[in-house]
């Protein structure tokens, strides 16, 4: 570990830190809606699956996506806080797309997802949190220069 708190990659470049100052609460949050999201679609799927089986699958990959942008946020460097990024824009659209699609057509949704009516559920969190993601992680490049 360096004074400027970046760590050396093995045979490569330094590796920028991600989870220095707000990034450590990025971390701490996605990783309690990746017990969320998983924990609750774990019990949904085992046992209700034929109710819901559309909601219950699109929260379960929500804790997917919260589960690779909680490991990328936590290894750091350049490739990581790209694909973070990425995850972070495609999280967003999800929230976005499911929260609007359950408004207009809350039939469609026999029982709530982790993105439903843009997580009310799990107080909004899932809408602001890949908006504070994205800022971040964009703000953490431009701070380190490259």
């Amino acid at each position: 570990m360096t004074a400027s708190g970046e760590a050396p990659e093995q045979g490569g470049p330094k590796r920028q830190k991600l989870i220095s100052g707000p990034g450590i609460l990025l971390v701490w949050l996605y990783g309690v809606m990746v017990v969320g999201a998983v924990s609750r679609s774990a019990v949904q799927i085992a046992t209700d699956f034929d109710r819901a089986p559309l909601a219950y699958t699109l929260s379960a990959l929500a804790g997917v996506v919260y589960g690779f942008i909680t490991y990328s946020l936590v290894r750091g460097g350049e490739t990581a806080r790209r694909a973070a990024l990425v995850c972070c824009a495609a999280e967003l659209v999800g929230v976005l797309g499911v929260g609007a699609w359950t408004l207009a057509e809350p039939s469609a949704f026999p029982d709530a997802t982790v993105w439903s009516d843009f997580g009310m559920g799990y107080l909004f969190i899932p809408v602001l949190l890949p908006v504070t993601a994205l800022y971040w992680l964009r703000r953490s490049r431009a701070t380190s220069g490259s």
